[in-house]
């Protein structure tokens, strides 16, 4: 039995577009756009000429399949009694009575249906790669929410991240101005890739107790808060550990990257000093920040 829509909350929600740029979770929509844009810049820096199509196709189906996993998983979890209007966590529509759990559920289908017939483009442009690359990130944006066993209640959420936005996207993204695969592509997917994990591991961190109590065993619940802030200062450093190896192969400017190691180290110190609770949801909109700024750092290095 689905659970009911809590009454007090339905009784005067937003109107219109609100509602939905709210479902759409703007505040990471850059963890989808940095991979494109980076990967772009690193062909030209390899002396591609910019196909602005297939660049503005990626970027729309990326953010498209990213818009689909969000909404899908405000539903899926409220369906699971995981969300509640009490969340600590940013609100989710489904779970404050603001939509249906049909309406979101169809809205990702629709965003998910786009990112497909984008997708039919690209591999026009760059061959069963890309196929490859665009179905295995459709089927994980469903999965993450979707089936019984959703990955999004296992350990492997931050792993999911990194694969999908990280190191296909940048490498994806990479292929389609190059048409080939390249080293250095595959270094600034995991460079990008590991803040975007990061942005999860602190989702999942707020939540620990609500999580172990719905019957999510995240990365977060199943390690503790000790070691999830030690893996937190891993996936945020070791990206400027990354920068150096991709200087070395010619692309120096790469190291401008390291910029925003300062920002990085005080988010780090932030989580330690922070309590658990909705404080922490300015701690997740700065680590998304944080991975925005490398990968756009990164991309402006390579192309001076």
């Amino acid at each position: 039995m689905r659970p009911e829509l809590p009454v007090a909350v339905v009784a005067a929600p937003p109107t219109g577009w609100r509602v939905w740029w709210t479902a759409t979770r703007p505040r990471t929509l850059s963890i989808a756009a940095t991979p494109v844009l980076l990967g772009s810049a690193l062909a030209l820096a390899e002396g591609a000429a910019l196909a602005w199509l297939p660049m503005l196709a990626a970027l729309c189906c990326a953010v498209l399949i990213q818009v689909g996993t969000n909404l899908h998983n405000d539903a899926a979890d409220f369906e699971r009694g995981t969300d509640r209007p009490d969340r600590a966590g940013p609100l989710r529509v489904t779970a404050a009575g603001w939509a249906q759990p049909s309406e979101v559920r169809r809205a990702a289908l629709i965003s998910f249906a786009l990112a497909f017939l984008l997708g039919g483009y690209l591999v026009a442009v760059g061959g069963w790669p890309i196929l490859a690359a665009g179905v295995a990130s459709l089927l994980a944006g469903w999965a993450y929410s979707g089936g019984r066993h959703p990955i999004s209640h296992t350990p492997f959420g931050e792993l999911f991240v990194l694969a999908f936005f990280g190191l296909v996207a940048v490498a994806g993204s990479h292929w389609l101005q190059a048409g080939h695969a390249s080293w250095n592509a595959w270094l600034a997917g995991l460079a990008t890739g590991l803040p975007a994990a990061a942005v999860l591991l602190v989702n999942n961190y707020r939540d620990i107790e609500d999580d172990l109590r719905g019957g999510r065993r995240t990365l977060a619940a199943r390690i503790g808060r000790p070691a999830s802030r030690r893996v937190y200062a891993v996936l945020m450093l070791l990206p400027y550990a990354i920068l150096p190896l991709l200087a070395a192969s010619g692309t120096r400017g790469a190291l401008l990257g390291w910029l925003a190691l300062p920002f990085s180290l005080a988010l780090i110190r932030r989580l330690h000093r922070t309590e658990p609770g909705p404080a922490l949801n300015l701690l997740l909109a700065g680590t998304a920040q944080a991975g925005f700024a490398i990968g756009m750092l990164l991309a402006i290095g390579v192309l001076l």
